[in-house]
Protein backbone atom coordinates (compact mmCIF):
# COMPACT_ATOMS: atom_id res chain seq x y z
CA UNK A 1 0.00 0.00 0.00
CA UNK A 2 2.93 2.18 0.18
CA UNK A 3 6.57 3.13 0.03
CA UNK A 4 9.20 4.89 2.48
CA UNK A 5 10.91 6.50 -0.37
CA UNK A 6 8.22 7.25 -2.61
CA UNK A 7 8.96 10.29 -4.92
CA UNK A 8 7.60 13.69 -3.70
CA UNK A 9 6.43 15.21 -6.99
CA UNK A 10 4.28 12.40 -7.28
CA UNK A 11 0.54 12.09 -7.51
CA UNK A 12 -1.21 13.87 -5.13
CA UNK A 13 -3.61 11.33 -3.48
CA UNK A 14 -0.95 9.17 -2.91
CA UNK A 15 1.26 11.56 -0.96
CA UNK A 16 -0.03 11.21 2.74
CA UNK A 17 0.31 7.37 2.37
CA UNK A 18 3.60 7.40 1.95
CA UNK A 19 4.60 9.87 4.40
CA UNK A 20 3.22 7.96 7.20
CA UNK A 21 4.86 5.01 5.58
CA UNK A 22 8.39 7.32 5.93
CA UNK A 23 7.77 7.29 9.73
CA UNK A 24 8.67 3.73 10.09
CA UNK A 25 12.16 4.36 8.20
CA UNK A 26 12.69 5.78 11.46
CA UNK A 27 12.72 2.54 13.19
CA UNK A 28 14.78 0.89 10.30
CA UNK A 29 17.32 3.46 9.81
CA UNK A 30 17.79 4.65 13.75
CA UNK A 31 18.36 8.36 12.15
CA UNK A 32 16.39 10.22 14.59
CA UNK A 33 19.51 10.74 16.57
CA UNK A 34 23.06 11.88 15.87
CA UNK A 35 25.80 10.48 17.97
CA UNK A 36 29.48 10.23 18.45
CA UNK A 37 31.05 6.89 17.40
CA UNK A 38 34.48 5.54 17.62
CA UNK A 39 37.68 6.81 18.55
CA UNK A 40 37.91 10.88 19.06
CA UNK A 41 34.51 11.48 18.90
CA UNK A 42 32.71 14.78 18.25
CA UNK A 43 29.78 15.91 20.99
CA UNK A 44 27.20 14.22 21.27
CA UNK A 45 24.08 16.12 19.62
CA UNK A 46 20.55 14.69 19.81
CA UNK A 47 17.80 15.49 17.03
CA UNK A 48 14.05 14.99 17.60
CA UNK A 49 11.66 14.31 14.45
CA UNK A 50 11.40 18.34 13.61
CA UNK A 51 15.13 18.65 13.58
CA UNK A 52 15.82 20.66 17.09
CA UNK A 53 19.01 20.19 18.91
CA UNK A 54 19.12 18.71 22.36
CA UNK A 55 22.15 20.17 24.34
CA UNK A 56 24.88 17.59 24.93
CA UNK A 57 24.63 16.25 28.58
CA UNK A 58 27.77 16.83 30.98
CA UNK A 59 28.51 13.37 30.76
CA UNK A 60 28.86 12.37 27.35
CA UNK A 61 29.19 8.91 28.02
CA UNK A 62 25.75 8.70 30.25
CA UNK A 63 24.28 10.63 27.79
CA UNK A 64 24.87 7.70 24.88
CA UNK A 65 23.68 5.66 26.92
CA UNK A 66 20.76 7.31 28.19
CA UNK A 67 18.86 5.98 24.78
CA UNK A 68 19.26 2.84 23.28
CA UNK A 69 18.61 2.45 19.38
CA UNK A 70 17.77 -0.83 17.81
CA UNK A 71 20.38 -1.01 14.97
CA UNK A 72 23.98 -0.98 13.82
CA UNK A 73 25.83 1.92 16.57
CA UNK A 74 28.55 2.50 18.29
CA UNK A 75 28.27 3.21 22.06
CA UNK A 76 31.87 3.65 23.09
CA UNK A 77 34.79 6.29 21.65
CA UNK A 78 37.63 3.04 21.90
CA UNK A 79 35.75 0.32 19.74
CA UNK A 80 36.46 0.45 15.89
CA UNK A 81 36.33 -2.49 13.15
CA UNK A 82 33.22 -4.22 14.16
CA UNK A 83 33.50 -7.03 11.71
CA UNK A 84 29.77 -9.17 11.68
CA UNK A 85 29.28 -11.55 8.98
CA UNK A 86 28.08 -15.14 7.78
CA UNK A 87 31.33 -17.58 8.43
CA UNK A 88 32.92 -18.70 5.88
CA UNK A 89 33.16 -15.18 3.59
CA UNK A 90 33.70 -12.15 5.64
CA UNK A 91 31.44 -9.82 3.68
CA UNK A 92 28.41 -11.69 3.91
CA UNK A 93 25.50 -10.03 5.51
CA UNK A 94 24.80 -11.47 9.06
CA UNK A 95 22.11 -13.77 7.48
CA UNK A 96 21.82 -17.61 8.60
CA UNK A 97 19.84 -20.23 8.53
CA UNK A 98 16.94 -21.43 10.84
CA UNK A 99 18.08 -24.83 12.32
CA UNK A 100 20.95 -25.12 10.70
CA UNK A 101 24.63 -25.46 10.94
CA UNK A 102 25.69 -22.00 9.68
CA UNK A 103 27.60 -19.52 12.02
CA UNK A 104 27.97 -15.83 12.67
CA UNK A 105 31.45 -14.35 13.24
CA UNK A 106 31.43 -11.44 15.29
CA UNK A 107 35.16 -9.34 15.70
CA UNK A 108 36.01 -6.05 17.22
CA UNK A 109 38.97 -4.25 18.37
CA UNK A 110 39.53 -1.79 21.16
CA UNK A 111 42.06 0.68 21.06
CA UNK A 112 42.53 0.83 24.92
CA UNK A 113 44.24 -2.90 24.44
CA UNK A 114 43.85 -4.07 27.74
CA UNK A 115 41.12 -6.57 28.50
CA UNK A 116 38.03 -6.10 29.40
CA UNK A 117 34.87 -8.07 30.15
CA UNK A 118 32.47 -8.07 27.41
CA UNK A 119 29.47 -9.70 27.50
CA UNK A 120 26.76 -10.15 25.20
CA UNK A 121 22.94 -10.81 24.63
CA UNK A 122 20.32 -10.86 21.55
CA UNK A 123 17.27 -9.16 21.63
CA UNK A 124 14.37 -10.60 19.23
CA UNK A 125 12.82 -7.43 16.96
CA UNK A 126 9.86 -7.22 14.79
CA UNK A 127 10.38 -6.57 11.02
CA UNK A 128 10.67 -2.98 11.65
CA UNK A 129 13.40 -3.46 14.08
CA UNK A 130 11.34 -2.56 17.53
CA UNK A 131 11.68 -4.99 20.30
CA UNK A 132 9.07 -7.81 20.61
CA UNK A 133 7.07 -8.38 23.49
CA UNK A 134 8.65 -11.89 23.76
CA UNK A 135 10.31 -13.15 27.28
CA UNK A 136 14.19 -13.76 27.34
CA UNK A 137 13.25 -17.72 27.42
CA UNK A 138 10.54 -17.86 24.87
CA UNK A 139 13.60 -16.79 22.16
CA UNK A 140 16.73 -18.22 23.86
CA UNK A 141 18.03 -21.44 24.63
CA UNK A 142 20.87 -21.63 27.10
CA UNK A 143 21.84 -18.74 29.22
CA UNK A 144 20.48 -15.48 28.51
CA UNK A 145 24.16 -13.23 28.20
CA UNK A 146 27.34 -14.55 27.83
CA UNK A 147 31.37 -13.41 28.55
CA UNK A 148 33.10 -12.90 25.18
CA UNK A 149 35.87 -14.70 26.22
CA UNK A 150 38.88 -15.35 23.33
CA UNK A 151 40.62 -12.29 22.24
CA UNK A 152 43.91 -11.69 20.42
CA UNK A 153 46.29 -8.59 20.90
CA UNK A 154 48.02 -6.94 17.94
CA UNK A 155 50.76 -7.98 16.92
CA UNK A 156 53.90 -5.02 15.86
CA UNK A 157 51.20 -2.45 15.09
CA UNK A 158 52.08 1.42 15.74
CA UNK A 159 48.64 1.83 17.21
CA UNK A 160 47.96 -1.33 19.30
CA UNK A 161 44.65 -2.99 20.11
CA UNK A 162 43.01 -6.16 21.41
CA UNK A 163 40.58 -7.97 18.90
CA UNK A 164 37.47 -9.96 20.53
CA UNK A 165 35.73 -12.67 18.97
CA UNK A 166 32.86 -14.97 18.87
CA UNK A 167 30.60 -17.32 17.16
CA UNK A 168 26.79 -16.89 17.35
CA UNK A 169 25.20 -19.29 17.91
CA UNK A 170 27.61 -20.65 20.78
CA UNK A 171 27.14 -23.20 23.23
CA UNK A 172 25.79 -21.39 25.93
CA UNK A 173 23.19 -18.97 23.92
CA UNK A 174 21.20 -20.02 21.08
CA UNK A 175 18.38 -18.23 19.01
CA UNK A 176 14.71 -20.11 19.61
CA UNK A 177 13.35 -18.32 16.86
CA UNK A 178 13.24 -16.53 13.34
CA UNK A 179 13.32 -13.47 12.60
CA UNK A 180 15.47 -10.33 13.20
CA UNK A 181 17.89 -9.51 16.30
CA UNK A 182 20.12 -7.07 18.13
CA UNK A 183 23.46 -8.52 19.11
CA UNK A 184 24.00 -5.95 22.40
CA UNK A 185 27.33 -6.19 23.51
CA UNK A 186 28.30 -4.31 27.24
CA UNK A 187 30.80 -4.10 30.04
CA UNK A 188 31.13 -6.19 33.32
CA UNK A 189 28.04 -7.70 32.94
CA UNK A 190 25.89 -4.88 33.47
CA UNK A 191 23.25 -4.70 30.36
CA UNK A 192 23.04 -0.50 30.66
CA UNK A 193 27.08 -0.09 29.71
CA UNK A 194 26.55 -0.23 26.14
CA UNK A 195 29.27 -0.99 24.59
CA UNK A 196 28.00 -1.20 20.61
CA UNK A 197 25.07 -3.08 19.19
CA UNK A 198 24.32 -5.18 15.63
CA UNK A 199 21.59 -6.53 13.79
CA UNK A 200 21.33 -9.49 12.49
CA UNK A 201 18.86 -12.27 11.15
CA UNK A 202 17.78 -15.85 11.50
CA UNK A 203 15.69 -17.05 8.50
CA UNK A 204 13.32 -19.72 7.18
CA UNK A 205 13.39 -20.29 3.60
CA UNK A 206 9.82 -21.22 3.53
CA UNK A 207 8.87 -19.36 0.50
CA UNK A 208 10.71 -18.97 -3.42
CA UNK A 209 11.11 -14.84 -4.70
CA UNK A 210 11.85 -14.42 -8.27
CA UNK A 211 13.05 -10.87 -8.97
CA UNK A 212 14.88 -8.36 -11.09
CA UNK A 213 15.90 -4.81 -10.95
CA UNK A 214 16.04 -2.58 -14.33
CA UNK A 215 15.26 0.88 -15.51
CA UNK A 216 12.38 2.16 -14.41
CA UNK A 217 9.20 2.65 -16.65
CA UNK A 218 8.48 6.04 -16.11
CA UNK A 219 10.10 8.31 -18.31
CA UNK A 220 11.24 11.16 -15.61
CA UNK A 221 12.46 8.30 -13.95
CA UNK A 222 14.21 6.39 -16.87
CA UNK A 223 17.47 7.65 -16.82
CA UNK A 224 18.07 8.10 -12.73
CA UNK A 225 15.89 5.10 -10.96
CA UNK A 226 16.15 1.14 -10.86
CA UNK A 227 12.36 -0.44 -10.58
CA UNK A 228 11.98 -3.91 -8.86
CA UNK A 229 9.95 -6.48 -10.05
CA UNK A 230 9.62 -9.32 -8.37
CA UNK A 231 6.88 -12.32 -7.24
CA UNK A 232 6.63 -14.88 -3.90
CA UNK A 233 5.60 -18.17 -4.21
CA UNK A 234 3.52 -19.19 -1.00
CA UNK A 235 2.63 -22.46 -2.40
CA UNK A 236 4.57 -24.61 0.02
CA UNK A 237 3.62 -22.60 3.38
CA UNK A 238 0.03 -21.56 4.28
CA UNK A 239 -0.63 -17.41 4.66
CA UNK A 240 -4.24 -16.83 5.32
CA UNK A 241 -4.70 -13.52 4.56
CA UNK A 242 -1.35 -11.98 2.76
CA UNK A 243 -2.18 -8.40 2.52
CA UNK A 244 -2.38 -8.24 6.60
CA UNK A 245 -0.06 -11.10 7.91
CA UNK A 246 3.06 -10.54 5.88
CA UNK A 247 5.46 -7.48 5.81
CA UNK A 248 7.91 -6.62 3.39
CA UNK A 249 11.27 -4.70 4.26
CA UNK A 250 13.50 -4.17 0.59
CA UNK A 251 17.26 -2.94 0.95
CA UNK A 252 19.46 -1.30 -1.36
CA UNK A 253 23.36 -2.12 -0.51
CA UNK A 254 22.20 -3.01 2.97
CA UNK A 255 21.40 0.54 3.75
CA UNK A 256 18.57 1.08 6.13
CA UNK A 257 17.59 4.71 5.50
CA UNK A 258 15.97 4.41 2.49
CA UNK A 259 14.22 1.00 2.74
CA UNK A 260 10.82 0.60 1.13
CA UNK A 261 8.37 -0.66 3.68
CA UNK A 262 4.57 -2.05 3.70
CA UNK A 263 4.58 -3.20 0.23
CA UNK A 264 1.44 -4.95 -0.69
CA UNK A 265 1.12 -7.09 -4.06
CA UNK A 266 -0.39 -5.71 -6.94
CA UNK A 267 -2.55 -8.89 -7.62
CA UNK A 268 -2.22 -12.68 -6.40
CA UNK A 269 -2.54 -15.19 -8.93
CA UNK A 270 -3.14 -18.25 -6.87
CA UNK A 271 -0.59 -18.81 -4.67
CA UNK A 272 1.74 -16.31 -6.26
CA UNK A 273 1.78 -12.42 -5.38
CA UNK A 274 3.13 -10.61 -7.69
CA UNK A 275 4.97 -6.97 -6.87
CA UNK A 276 5.43 -4.73 -10.07
CA UNK A 277 4.17 -1.23 -8.93
CA UNK A 278 5.56 1.09 -11.03
CA UNK A 279 6.01 3.99 -8.17
CA UNK A 280 6.35 2.51 -4.88
CA UNK A 281 9.46 0.02 -5.77
CA UNK A 282 11.61 2.90 -7.40
CA UNK A 283 15.19 2.94 -5.87
CA UNK A 284 17.73 5.84 -7.15
CA UNK A 285 20.18 4.20 -9.08
CA UNK A 286 22.80 5.90 -7.58
CA UNK A 287 26.75 5.93 -8.77
CA UNK A 288 29.20 2.79 -8.10
CA UNK A 289 31.23 3.89 -4.91
CA UNK A 290 34.79 5.56 -4.53
CA UNK A 291 37.64 3.33 -3.27
CA UNK A 292 40.99 3.38 -1.85
CA UNK A 293 43.15 0.62 -0.99
CA UNK A 294 45.20 1.40 2.19
CA UNK A 295 46.65 -2.55 2.15
CA UNK A 296 50.09 -1.33 2.13
CA UNK A 297 51.21 1.79 4.04
CA UNK A 298 54.94 1.58 2.49
CA UNK A 299 53.72 2.05 -1.09
CA UNK A 300 50.83 4.35 -2.54
CA UNK A 301 47.76 3.01 -4.53
CA UNK A 302 45.58 4.14 -6.99
CA UNK A 303 43.56 6.76 -5.23
CA UNK A 304 46.36 7.64 -2.15
CA UNK A 305 48.21 10.90 -2.77
CA UNK A 306 50.53 10.89 0.41
CA UNK A 307 51.47 7.84 3.00
CA UNK A 308 53.27 9.66 6.44
CA UNK A 309 54.37 7.75 9.83
CA UNK A 310 54.84 9.04 13.39
CA UNK A 311 55.43 7.15 16.47
CA UNK A 312 51.98 7.13 17.52
CA UNK A 313 50.07 6.86 14.10
CA UNK A 314 49.90 6.48 10.23
CA UNK A 315 48.63 9.30 8.34
CA UNK A 316 47.05 8.39 4.52
CA UNK A 317 46.35 11.43 2.48
CA UNK A 318 43.57 10.73 -0.27
CA UNK A 319 43.57 12.53 -3.89
CA UNK A 320 40.67 14.94 -3.74
CA UNK A 321 37.10 13.71 -4.50
CA UNK A 322 35.32 15.21 -7.53
CA UNK A 323 31.68 16.28 -7.87
CA UNK A 324 29.81 13.52 -10.32
CA UNK A 325 26.12 14.50 -10.42
CA UNK A 326 27.14 16.00 -13.40
CA UNK A 327 29.15 13.37 -14.87
CA UNK A 328 27.93 11.11 -17.43
CA UNK A 329 28.17 7.43 -16.10
CA UNK A 330 31.35 5.33 -16.16
CA UNK A 331 31.14 1.65 -14.94
CA UNK A 332 33.86 1.11 -11.90
CA UNK A 333 33.74 -2.57 -10.00
CA UNK A 334 33.27 -2.14 -6.63
CA UNK A 335 31.87 -4.05 -3.36
CA UNK A 336 28.65 -2.12 -3.34
CA UNK A 337 29.68 0.32 0.11
CA UNK A 338 31.35 -2.92 1.74
CA UNK A 339 34.97 -2.89 3.21
CA UNK A 340 37.57 -5.74 3.89
CA UNK A 341 40.28 -5.80 6.24
CA UNK A 342 43.65 -7.03 4.86
CA UNK A 343 47.33 -6.24 5.35
CA UNK A 344 49.52 -6.46 2.41
CA UNK A 345 52.75 -5.99 5.00
CA UNK A 346 52.36 -8.87 7.40
CA UNK A 347 50.43 -12.17 7.29
CA UNK A 348 48.23 -11.60 9.80
CA UNK A 349 45.18 -9.40 8.58
CA UNK A 350 43.04 -9.44 11.99
CA UNK A 351 46.16 -8.91 14.37
CA UNK A 352 49.13 -7.23 12.08
CA UNK A 353 46.96 -5.00 9.65
CA UNK A 354 47.40 -1.33 11.81
CA UNK A 355 45.02 1.81 11.80
CA UNK A 356 46.03 5.20 9.95
CA UNK A 357 44.10 8.57 9.98
CA UNK A 358 42.50 8.69 6.17
CA UNK A 359 41.67 12.14 4.92
CA UNK A 360 39.12 12.81 2.62
CA UNK A 361 38.57 16.06 0.38
CA UNK A 362 35.77 16.86 -1.15
CA UNK A 363 36.39 20.43 -3.39
CA UNK A 364 33.22 22.47 -3.74
CA UNK A 365 32.86 26.26 -4.89
CA UNK A 366 30.33 26.81 -1.70
CA UNK A 367 29.04 25.30 0.94
CA UNK A 368 25.69 23.12 0.68
CA UNK A 369 22.60 25.59 2.64
CA UNK A 370 21.31 23.87 5.26
CA UNK A 371 22.49 20.60 5.17
CA UNK A 372 25.53 18.75 6.54
CA UNK A 373 28.04 16.48 4.23
CA UNK A 374 29.02 13.20 5.50
CA UNK A 375 30.87 10.36 4.27
CA UNK A 376 28.73 7.23 3.79
CA UNK A 377 29.09 2.91 3.24
CA UNK A 378 30.15 0.35 5.60
CA UNK A 379 33.03 2.14 7.53
CA UNK A 380 30.78 4.62 8.92
CA UNK A 381 28.05 1.50 9.60
CA UNK A 382 25.33 3.50 7.15
CA UNK A 383 24.62 5.80 9.75
CA UNK A 384 25.25 9.62 9.70
CA UNK A 385 27.09 10.98 12.59
CA UNK A 386 28.36 13.98 13.58
CA UNK A 387 32.17 11.84 13.79
CA UNK A 388 31.88 10.89 9.67
CA UNK A 389 30.24 14.94 9.40
CA UNK A 390 32.75 16.88 6.61
CA UNK A 391 33.53 20.43 7.74
CA UNK A 392 33.84 23.13 4.89
CA UNK A 393 37.29 24.78 4.47
CA UNK A 394 36.17 28.33 3.27
CA UNK A 395 40.38 29.43 2.87
CA UNK A 396 40.50 25.99 0.48
CA UNK A 397 37.16 25.76 -0.88
CA UNK A 398 36.27 22.56 -0.11
CA UNK A 399 35.11 20.11 2.52
CA UNK A 400 37.58 18.09 4.62
CA UNK A 401 37.06 15.24 6.93
CA UNK A 402 39.18 12.71 9.00
CA UNK A 403 38.39 8.70 10.00
CA UNK A 404 40.66 6.21 11.91
CA UNK A 405 40.73 3.39 9.36
CA UNK A 406 42.25 -0.40 9.98
CA UNK A 407 44.46 -1.65 6.61
CA UNK A 408 42.17 -3.05 4.04
CA UNK A 409 40.10 -2.12 0.94
CA UNK A 410 37.25 0.46 1.15
CA UNK A 411 34.16 1.25 -0.65
CA UNK A 412 32.66 5.22 0.30
CA UNK A 413 30.18 7.60 -0.82
CA UNK A 414 29.53 11.08 -0.19
CA UNK A 415 26.21 11.72 1.35
CA UNK A 416 24.33 14.99 1.64
CA UNK A 417 21.38 15.44 4.86
CA UNK A 418 19.06 18.24 4.98
CA UNK A 419 18.73 19.82 8.66
CA UNK A 420 16.33 17.87 10.20
CA UNK A 421 16.07 15.19 7.26
CA UNK A 422 15.94 11.70 8.03
CA UNK A 423 16.97 10.47 4.84
CA UNK A 424 20.71 10.69 3.07
CA UNK A 425 20.54 11.87 -0.26
CA UNK A 426 23.57 10.85 -2.12
CA UNK A 427 22.48 11.56 -5.48
CA UNK A 428 23.49 15.76 -5.07
CA UNK A 429 27.30 14.57 -4.65
CA UNK A 430 27.60 11.44 -6.60
CA UNK A 431 25.21 11.49 -9.60
CA UNK A 432 22.02 8.77 -9.82
CA UNK A 433 22.35 6.70 -13.00
CA UNK A 434 19.70 3.63 -13.96
CA UNK A 435 23.00 1.59 -14.97
CA UNK A 436 24.44 1.93 -11.71
CA UNK A 437 25.03 -2.07 -10.43
CA UNK A 438 23.30 -2.64 -6.90
CA UNK A 439 22.75 -5.26 -4.63
CA UNK A 440 18.79 -5.30 -3.65
CA UNK A 441 17.72 -7.74 -1.16
CA UNK A 442 13.52 -9.10 0.01
CA UNK A 443 12.97 -9.78 3.26
CA UNK A 444 9.26 -11.55 4.20
CA UNK A 445 7.97 -11.60 7.18
CA UNK A 446 5.08 -13.51 8.48
CA UNK A 447 2.97 -12.73 11.82
CA UNK A 448 0.97 -15.62 12.29
CA UNK A 449 -2.52 -14.89 13.81
CA UNK A 450 -2.09 -15.32 17.83
CA UNK A 451 1.63 -15.04 17.69
CA UNK A 452 3.60 -11.94 19.23
CA UNK A 453 6.54 -11.96 16.50
CA UNK A 454 7.36 -11.81 12.99
CA UNK A 455 9.08 -14.84 11.63
CA UNK A 456 11.56 -13.99 9.01
CA UNK A 457 10.01 -17.03 6.23
CA UNK A 458 12.14 -16.08 3.15
CA UNK A 459 15.52 -13.41 2.39
CA UNK A 460 16.31 -12.90 -1.47
CA UNK A 461 19.79 -11.17 -2.59
CA UNK A 462 19.26 -9.80 -6.47
CA UNK A 463 21.92 -8.03 -8.33
CA UNK A 464 20.40 -5.08 -11.06
CA UNK A 465 23.46 -6.83 -13.48
CA UNK A 466 21.57 -9.32 -13.75
CA UNK A 467 19.06 -8.56 -16.11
Amino acid sequence: MFASNFPLNAQNNQVSKYLIASLLVLFLSGQAFVYPAGMYAKPLVAIDLEGTEVPETKNQNKGIKDFFLYGDYIYSNNIQTILFYKKGWDLAPPHIRFNSDEKLMLRFDDLDADYKNYYYTIIHCDAYWNPTPLQEFEYIDGFYEDLIRDYSRSINTVVPYTQYYIELPSYNLRPRLSGNYILKVYLNGNPDDVVFTRRFMIFEQQLSIEGSARQANLVMYRDTHQQLDFSINTLNYYISNPNQDMKLVITQNGRWDNAIVGIQPRMIQGSRLVYDHELELLFEGGNEFRRFDTRSLRFLSERLADISASARHWEVFLLPDPLRATRHYTSDKDINGRFNIKTEDARDDMLESDYAWVYFTLPMAAPVDNATVHIMGGLTDWVLTRENEMIYNYRLRRYETSLMLKQGYYNYQYAVRENGAILARVADIEGSYSETENEYSIFVYHRQPGTLYDRLIAIRHFNSSAR
